[in-house]
């Protein structure tokens, strides 16, 4: 029998969130060279899912703030991918109080979307499952993801997943939105997604966040017990400390439909010069947040100042207080 690591399942699925997680970097304001560079190199290497941005309301996203791919309007999609005549699936999320989603979302033979992933926090739970419903029966499919659940207890995730085994959705994302989840909790949660979806047909997924450098590692081990829908970015583009790395993943699962090598092309054409503008990855302020599940917008906001972004032992001294 072959190691377990030079196989692959076939049926696991990537999905490539770089414009849509790394347009949190720079309020989505990447240019259209830039997203039809990410578009062809995910179907050039061979990647199952692209997540081109938010399809969110301009009502709490003013767009003279925030960038196209904060609402992904038709129009904006298809003047990257025309109808999509590649193989690979374009998706957008959509967040629960900040969308409209009863008016945003057309029936899927007006769009060139193939998913919708429903992002909600578990207090939001009642909106998520209309949302999904409404998404489903528009033709689309769906995924729930249930952010930052490193903040919730057992018992709320229990019975969010009670809920949302009852939608049509499709696929259940373990989030570790905080990227404070270490690898047993990723084991753990993934064994619990899975106890609720496999018996009614669903797929489990993991989003990691890279703040103690575990992203591919948490990815990884989601995998080893069974979730077959895996996010990634391409250099690891996404807020704050960024997401497992496309590159990292690919070159990991081992199956022959990737093409590694577009991705290389890519990293080095579009995501270096773009470190020169923008920054990501897991700095020291993002580890401290990690390490004390708290969300990386205060470290966020200590990396943007240029006389305090190296102050690690102030910002420790006021998160810890804080917190």
């Amino acid at each position: 029998m072959p190691a377990p690591w030079i196989t692959y399942r076939p049926e696991l699925k990537v999905l490539d969130c770089t414009i849509r997680d790394g347009g949190l970097v720079n309020s989505h304001q990447f240019d259209e060279s830039f997203v039809r560079g990410v578009y062809e190199t995910c179907v050039n290497a061979g990647i199952d899912y692209m997540e081109i941005g938010y399809r969110n309301a301009k009502r709490f996203f003013a767009p003279d703030k925030y960038g196209r791919w904060m609402f992904c309007e038709e129009d904006t999609i298809r003047r990257i991918v025309g109808d999509n005549p590649g193989p690979v699936k374009l998706s957008v999320m959509i967040d629960a109080g900040k969308s409209d989603w009863k008016s945003d979302i057309p029936p899927k033979d007006k769009s060139v979307v193939d998913m919708v992933r429903v992002a909600f926090y578990a207090h939001q739970v009642s909106e998520a499952v209309e949302m999904i419903k409404h998404a489903v029966d528009c033709g689309y499919e769906v995924s729930a993801n249930i952010m930052a659940i490193s903040r919730n207890t057992e018992t709320e995730i229990d019975q969010v997943l009670e809920l949302l085994v009852q939608t049509p959705a499709h696929v259940l994302v373990v989030v570790d939105s905080f990227g404070s989840l270490y690898m047993e909790q990723v084991e753990l949660l993934v064994k619990k997604y899975l106890n609720f979806a496999r018996p009614v047909g669903k797929e489990v997924g993991i989003h990691a966040h890279n703040n103690q450098q575990l992203a591919f590692a948490n990815t990884i081990e989601a995998i080893i017990h069974g979730a077959n829908r895996v996010d990634a970015s391409l250099g690891g583009l996404g807020r704050g400390a960024g997401n497992c790395p496309t590159e990292l993943l690919i070159g990991f699962l081992r199956n022959p439909k990737f093409r590694i090598r577009h991705i290389y092309e890519f990293l080095e054409k579009h995501i270096e010069p773009l470190r020169q503008q923008w920054e990501w990855g897991p700095y020291v302020q993002y580890n401290i947040t990690g390490q004390l599940n708290l969300h990386p917008r205060a470290a966020i906001e200590a990396r943007s100042s240029l006389e305090k972004k190296n102050s690690y032992v102030e910002f420790y001294d006021k998160v810890t207080s804080e917190s």
